[in-house]
Formats: C-alpha cells, sequence, structure tokens
C-alpha cells in the first residue's frame, strides 16, 4: 500500500479511505476529496454519499481517469466530446477502435464497413459475440448497438457499404479517419480523400503477429503514396490464409487511437511521424521517417487522385448467371503458392491456365493475371470482400 501511496504523493488520505481496500474507486477524483476522515466518523450514511456523488457531473465522473491525465485534462475532454471520427472498416482492428474511441467520449463515430459477422471473427473482434454471428449482423449495425450500450452519449452512425469513389463523402466532415480496413485499394482511395480535403488519417494493418501503422498529416508529413508509390504486387498473406493474433489486433488499435487523442486534444507536436511496424511473436520492431512528403508524389505533391476519380479501381462486372468479375490490373499470381494458402479453407484445382477454389456456397475462378470469377452471389460487395480475403487487396 505504501508503495501504491507514492505514486499520488499529493493526496492525503486518511486511514478509513485507506482501510477500504485496494480499489481505486474515487481515489483521483472530487468525490473522495469531499468524503474526508470527518465526515466518516460523523457516520455519513451510505445513502447520504449516494446523493453526493450524485451531484457531481456525469462525465466529470465517467472520464474522471481521463481528464487527470494532464495532456488531455477538462479542456481536452471537451474537445474529444466535440470531435467526429470516421472508422472505415469493422473488423479486428476496427472494432477495438471503436470501442476505445466511445470510451473515451468520442462526439460522433462513423462506422462504414461493408461485411458481416461470422464465428470466426469473435476470435478477435472485440464488439461481437456469438449471437451476434448466428444472426449474420452486418458489423457496422451490430458495432453500433454494442457501443450504444458502452456510452449512450456517442453519436453513432453506421452505414452498411464499401468504400468507393461514389461512396467516400461518407468520410466528409470527420475530424480524423481512422484506417481499420484489409486492403490497399481502399487506403488508397482514403489517402486520396484525405490528402485533397486536408483531413488527418492513421493508416493500421495486421495479420498474423504483425502489426503497422502511421499518421498522414497532409501538408506536414508523408502520405500513403510517399511510402508505397505502388500497390503490391502479387498475392500476400491474409488474415483468411496466415492467420491473426488478437492481440496484435488490439496493439495497433490502441497506437491509433492514442494518436487519434493527440490530434483531437491539440497535442500535434506528439504526433508520431514514422511508419511504425511490430511483430509481438518474434520482438521484432522498426520505424521508417515519413516526417516529410516525397517531393515527386503523385498524390500530396502533384494533387493526381486516381483513386478517387475511380481510374485506379479494379473494375468489377456481373458476369452471367449469379457471378460477378473482378478485373485486376497487372496482379501477376503464383498458383502453387496461392494453393498451399488456400487449401487449409477450401478445395483448390489449378492448371497452368486457371486456380479454382470453392469455399461454403462460393467458386472462385482465378486467372493469371488476377482476374477472378465469383460465383454464388451477384452483390460486388461481397465478391470484393472474398477477393480480398483470398486473394489479397
Amino acid at each position: 500500500m505504501a508503495n501504491a501511496l507514492n505514486l499520488l504523493p499529493d493526496r492525503q488520505l486518511s486511514r478509513s479511505a485507506i482501510s477500504r481496500g485496494p480499489t481505486d474507486v474515487g481515489v483521483h477524483t472530487p468525490i473522495i476529496m469531499a468524503i474526508s476522515s470527518t465526515s466518516l466518523r460523523s457516520g455519513l450514511q451510505s445513502s447520504e454519499m449516494s446523493q453526493e456523488a450524485k451531484s457531481v457531473p456525469e462525465n466529470q465522473e465517467r472520464y474522471s481517469r481521463q481528464t487527470l491525465f494532464a495532456p488531455i485534462g477538462p479542456e481536452g475532454q471537451a474537445r474529444i466530446k466535440r470531435a467526429r471520427a470516421a472508422i472505415v472498416g469493422c473488423g479486428a482492428i476496427g472494432a477495438s477502435v471503436c470501442s476505445l474511441l466511445a470510451r473515451a467520449g468520442i462526439g460522433t463515430l462513423r462506422i462504414i464497413d461493408r461485411d458481416y459477422v461470422e464465428t470466426s471473427n469473435v476470435q478477435r473482434q472485440i464488439l461481437f459475440d456469438e449471437d451476434d454471428a448466428r444472426r449474420s449482423l452486418p458489423k457496422a449495425d451490430a458495432a453500433a448497438s454494442k457501443l450504444s450500450g458502452i456510452n449512450s452519449q456517442v453519436k453513432v452512425e453506421s452505414y452498411v457499404k464499401d468504400l468507393t469513389p461514389e461512396t467516400v463523402p461518407l468520410l466528409s466532415g470527420a475530424d480524423v479517419i481512422l484506417d481499420c480496413t484489409d486492403n490497399f485499394e481502399t487506403r488508397y482511395l482514403i489517402n486520396d480523400f484525405a490528402v485533397k480535403n486536408g483531413t488527418a488519417w492513421i493508416y493500421a494493418a495486421a495479420v498474423g503477429s504483425y502489426a503497422v501503422t502511421m499518421n498522414v498529416l497532409p501538408e506536414e508529413t508523408a502520405c500513403l503514396a510517399c511510402i508505397f508509390a505502388e500497390p503490391p504486387q502479387g498475392t500476400f498473406a491474409t488474415c483468411e490464409t496466415a492467420g491473426i493474433l488478437n492481440s496484435a489486433a488490439n496493439l495497433v488499435a490502441s497506437v491509433q487511437v492514442t494518436e487519434a487523442l493527440k490530434l483531437l486534444v491539440g497535442a500535434r507536436q506528439q504526433l508520431r511521424r514514422t511508419l511504425l511496424s511490430m511483430d509481438l511473436w518474434t520482438n521484432d520492431r522498426s520505424e521508417i521517417s515519413a516526417a516529410t512528403p516525397r517531393a515527386d508524389c503523385q498524390v500530396c505533391q502533384q494533387k493526381i487522385f486516381t483513386h478517387l476519380e475511380g481510374k485506379a479501381r479494379p473494375q468489377i462486372t456481373l458476369c452471367g448467371r449469379n457471378s460477378v468479375q473482378i478485373h485486376e490490373r497487372e496482379r501477376p499470381v503464383d498458383f502453387p503458392e496461392m494453393s498451399s494458402r488456400l487449401s487449409p479453407h477450401g478445395e483448390v484445382r489449378y492448371n497452368d491456365m486457371i486456380l479454382k477454389f470453392w469455399r461454403e456456397a462460393y467458386e472462385m475462378t482465378v486467372f493469371r493475371d488476377g482476374r477472378a470469377i465469383i460465383k454464388g452471389t451477384t452483390d460486388p460487395a461481397v465478391a470484393r470482400s472474398l477477393y480480398a480475403r483470398f486473394v489479397g487487396s
């Protein structure tokens, strides 16, 4: 107990208060200061204490531990309450981000996600439970329902939509955009929109035990296209094929939300200006400077927004009965490598020209150039989701 009290050198606690046990309820708040040892000796009843507690504004008590953190304080908390955050993707990272921001007292959360809850999500997507999976609820709507119980004061706007050049205006008016998606196509679209409109956004991703994140501050730091001038080529690991630790998703979500809070309270000088990557399993960690834009960047320097204009977007068309075709651009596919990754998730067959993959009600045919036909749906959003999950973004 002595060590614990040393953390609070300016607080004078009576022996009666200390004897109540190890909980920290009220230790840092005005309530405990009002309940002096004199009050306790005079026989203040629990009902009277409750009345006294009720006189403290609910928000003051709810966020008391956060406002005691000096870099936030009451003024920072007020800024957080006025802020609007757009969350793109409500999977493993997005669910944690939404929960943390809601608990922190964000004013408005705008959640954009095209997917629905599945049983395999419950292992890491902390806002969802078994009942959500049984009912196959849209993630955005299920998240909104859960968040209303976490903090009813937060305005939650849910959109069961794919973020495309047509729907990207959903990001308008946000003070910060948090990328919690699973594909680079959407990230480049966010980057185009954010740079064009001068909106800060935070990139984050996780797969296996690896996590990565970067802040993008238009006109100040490098943008996503400065670091990754071209999207990754070929196929690569996804959560569906390589798995993911829930701790990796939660770690990067915590870093992402902390950076967002710095931005929202005005602590701009404290924002990290690097691409930070971490591997929780191997304990590797690295940072690449993102402090300054690349001089020849087509996006933030030349203001060429090909993704925002839809020019870099893979074309999607209906292809015959109950199928959708995705026309990728120059994505060479290694069939043997892809087959080894997909085999644990369904039946796979391939030859020199095509690879076929069957999973549940869907059949995916992938061609050497990255083009694919997904049978079992006429919904382009479903087809895009399956392609991103099993082929890559």
